[in-house]
């Protein structure tokens, strides 16, 4: 029997603790589902929120400000404006108990016009008497409905008699009837005695003030934003590689200023940089192609001879490396940024595939005209189809216009590049013993060149592998 027992205890532990088990797994569960549920409800309320400075602004400070108008007039509405509804429902009611206690006490004696005449001239009250003491049916009531509330309560409070009312009929007038012993008691009194009916008085003011409020503080707070909508713009243009309107200048906010002279000096730095390393490449320029030229004409003064061939061979090679150090090191130089047909860049690399025997194939849908530099541009787009043409027999490139940006791709049915080796071959002076021969003329500085030029105008480049030729495909995206 003990041993029994003892197993019927164990028994109902567990079945105790497996309970405890699955009510906590239906809490979890429970918490779970209200995470995810709010989760979504912040994510669909964070898309509907505006993306820009000036309307999330806008709504930091309209939130508020409406929040306090529902609270203001919530409490205007359950404190004032009911406590001013039941004091004049409770005068009211106080002049028609006047009026049934005197019919009640001076049943005979009482001459019923003369009250009647002192209740319209005393009390604003038009009384009548019916013979049928019952009443109607009680009427519909409104949801939002103070008035009957208070009203009730009143006539019950000071009458203590069966009573009908009728709020919902015409509008200017209040329906009471009050059932006497023998009689009905029909009185009409003005809404506006036992109402208070300036309440939309209150809300048209505190609706036209905010509203005057919220147009200065969008007046306010559109100079705040343009300065930095302006900066934003020059940012942009700046990164783009356009020129920068002289209308850029420090304004609005402390922070504000700071920013954009920060920016206008980073600007004079970058640029003038850049006119310092492009006057130091010119000169260096300059001088190298000065010996080179002096090595040509000692060498053509010489007999010709293998050796000598040999000799000039290196001289071409050091002209070429020597113009890819300065196209690589010089980058824009300053240039602007125009409208360029593309069509018209593609269609110059047509002859430069004819003279290595390549095939070339060019196509671009949508609206051809875009604004970049055009040197760079075209060094950008010839870059990349010579890679083509030297390390493939075809080179296919399809662009195309989108809504924000425009595609080029270029294809290939080369050998391409493995895939971990897709970033290293960016890096200036690269190159890949499978894809390049090192007894060709290069440097390893086009994939470098094209990518900063890409950068320049705020797009990217990327590689994969081409789905038409089989080859390499280089991708490139550059804003509309």
């Amino acid at each position: 029997m003990t041993t029994v027992s003892e197993e019927t205890a164990g028994t109902g532990q567990g079945l105790e603790v497996a309970d405890g088990g699955s009510s906590d797994y239906a809490r979890r569960k429970r918490y779970s589902l209200i995470r995810r549920t709010w989760r979504r409800f912040a994510r669909s309320v964070g898309k509907s929120m505006p993306t820009g400075l000036f309307g999330r602004s806008l709504i930091i400070i309209i939130a508020p400000m409406i929040l306090l108008q529902f609270v203001v007039a919530f409490v205007f509405m359950e404190r004032h404006w009911q406590r001013t509804t039941d004091r004049l429902s409770a005068a009211v009611v106080r002049d028609i108990s006047g009026i049934v206690d005197v019919i009640e006490t001076y049943p005979q004696d009482a001459d019923f016009q003369t009250i009647t005449r002192i209740a319209r001239e005393r009390f604003n009250l038009t009384i009548s008497l019916l013979p049928d003491t019952e009443l109607p049916p009680p009427r519909p009531k409104p949801f939002f409905s103070i008035l009957d509330a208070a009203l009730s309560r009143q006539l019950a409070d000071q009458v203590g008699k069966p009573f009908w009312i009728d709020t919902v009929g015409d509008s200017k007038l209040l329906e009471i009837r009050i059932r006497l012993e023998e009689q009905a008691l029909r009185v009409f009194v003005k809404r506006n005695r036992a109402y208070a009916s300036n309440t939309h008085i209150f809300l048209l003011w505190m609706a036209g003030a905010s509203l005057v409020l919220i147009g200065i503080a969008i007046a306010f707070l559109r100079n705040q934003i343009r300065p930095i909508q302006k900066l934003a713009e020059a940012t942009e243009s700046f990164g783009k590689g356009h020129s920068i309107s002289d209308e850029l200048r420090p304004r609005g906010a402390t922070e504000v200023r700071q920013a954009t002279a920060s920016f206008l000096a980073m600007r004079e730095r970058i640029e003038r940089t850049v006119e310092q390393r492009t006057a130091m490449l010119a000169g260096v320029s300059h001088d190298l192609r000065t010996v080179l030229t002096r090595f040509r004409l000692q060498l053509a003064f010489l007999p010709q001879t293998r050796e000598l061939e040999a000799l000039s061979g290196d001289v071409d090679d050091m002209q070429s490396m020597l113009q890819g150090y300065l196209d690589f090191a010089q980058g824009d130089a300053g240039e602007e940024a125009v409208d360029t047909d593309i069509l018209e860049v593609l269609s110059g690399l047509s002859s430069a595939a004819d003279a290595q025997n390549r095939g070339y194939t060019y196509f671009f849908d949508g609206e051809a005209i875009i604004q970049v530099r055009p040197v760079s541009f075209g060094r950008l787009v010839g870059n990349l189809v010579h890679n083509g043409f030297r390390y493939a027999k075809n080179v296919e490139v399809v662009g195309e216009r989108r809504a924000r940006d425009v595609v080029i791709e270029v294809h290939d049915d080369g050998t391409g590049i493995p895939k971990d080796k897709y970033e290293e071959v960016f890096r200036p002076f690269v190159r890949l013993d499978e894809a390049r021969n090192l007894d060709e003329t290069g440097t390893g500085l086009g994939l470098s060149i094209a990518r900063d030029i890409a950068l320049l105008h705020g797009g990217s480049i990327e590689l994969g592998r081409s789905e038409m030729l089989g080859g390499l495909l280089v991708t490139v995206t550059l804003p509309a």
